[in-house]
């Protein structure tokens, strides 16, 4: 596995915990579809949340959000519509979220959660 994909892996463990912690339900986890794959798929409530989680160790190339580009939004939406055209599921809404998780250093990642970006 190449250093990126641990640390891809690593903040998606971290923030499934932090979504659990909360109070979330995760559904899925690294679902591929057609169009590419979801990291979560979690319930808040009654409303299905696609989380993008993205992970940096450093700050060289900018907040790990800003990595979320229109372009991929795009996708995450399609995906979300072939996630739930692929499961009995009938929430309220379906939003876009992006957790930020930054990791390195000493101490535990931080988590950055932010909340219906689409």
């Amino acid at each position: 596995m190449r250093a990126k994909d641990a640390v891809g892996r690593y903040g998606e463990k971290v923030a499934a915990a932090y979504l659990v912690e909360q109070g979330w339900q995760v559904l899925d986890r690294n679902w591929r579809g057609a169009a590419g794959e979801l990291d979560i798929v979690a319930l808040h409530g009654d409303e299905l949340v696609v989380v993008e989680v993205k992970t940096r160790t450093g700050d060289g190339f900018g907040h790990p959000a800003e990595a979320v580009t229109p372009a991929k939004l795009a996708r995450l939406r399609r995906l979300a519509g072939e996630w739930l055209a692929s499961h009995d599921l009938r929430p309220r809404g379906v939003r876009v979220d992006v957790v930020a998780v930054r990791a390195g250093g000493r101490g535990a990642a931080r988590v950055q959660h932010l909340a219906g970006v689409l």
